[in-house]
């Protein structure tokens, strides 16, 4: 049974910072691209940032240089850094993982950034 649980969300002031976790289950973590993607009320669900498995890494443009994704294959886990909140950031922060035929979903956290 895959799990994909997500944590670290919540309610942060513009400016702010938050680190997102998402813990793994049920699948070879090493071999799948670990992404972020988040939904804003009445919004399509938009990729945020991926983590290959060789490491590589790729961003929205709207994020780059404030968030950075990581993650340890040890600990079957991916990560979130998200630095200088803005109020554009509030939505829901979905984990994913995916491979060539293969995809999964977490639940979501919420992350609100408001003052």
């Amino acid at each position: 049974q895959v799990q994909l649980v997500e944590s670290g969300g919540g309610l942060v002031q513009p400016g702010g910072s938050l680190r997102l976790s998402c813990a793994a289950s049920g699948i070879i973590f090493r071999l799948y691209t670990m992404g972020w993607y988040r939904q804003a009320p009445e919004k399509q669900r938009e990729l945020v940032a991926a983590v290959t498995s060789g490491g590589s890494t790729t961003y929205a443009d709207s994020v780059k240089g404030r968030f950075t994704a990581s993650r340890d294959n040890a600990k079957n886990t991916v990560y979130l850094q998200m630095n200088s909140l803005k109020p554009e950031d509030t939505a829901l922060y979905y984990c994913n993982a995916r491979t060539l035929n293969r995809e999964h979903w977490g639940q979501g956290t919420q992350v609100t950034v408001s003052s």
